[in-house]
């Protein structure tokens, strides 16, 4: 099971020089995804208890689009162990104009992590 979200990280998504956007907010699409994720598994938002791993591999700035993937893994009772991948796939080019973005020819890896969710056994509604 997959779940994606993509969305274009503004300038109130930048908190250091150069308009370089936290790496927490890439969490912050990985943890959404594992809410659509266990709402599909379980027909209920689950709880994320954990990461067992988060590596940030290149820079996010203001102005690019960010696809981050999740999938469940594997699973326990209650347990859903998660993989996530976030990828820039379009970056703005002000060196052009104000309005100029490319659509990258190849995603860039901007992070990656792994993560369990818990559905507690009484609120899980499906299979």
């Amino acid at each position: 099971m997959k779940s994606m979200i993509r969305m274009r990280l503004s300038t109130a998504d930048a908190h250091y020089g150069g308009n370089l956007v936290d790496g927490a907010k890439m969490l912050q699409l990985f943890g959404d995804v594992a809410t659509e994720l266990c709402i599909k598994r379980d027909g209920d938002e689950g709880l994320f208890v954990a990461y067992d791993s988060v590596e940030f591999k290149a820079p996010v700035f203001a102005g690019d689009f960010i696809e981050a993937v999740g999938e469940i893994v594997s699973e326990g009772n209650s347990s859903r162990k998660m993989k996530f991948e976030a990828r820039k796939i379009i970056t703005p080019r002000t060196d052009i104009s104000e309005s100029a973005c490319d659509v990258l020819d190849e995603p860039i890896v901007v992070c990656v992590a792994s993560g369990t969710c818990v559905t507690p056994k009484e609120k899980q509604r499906k299979g």
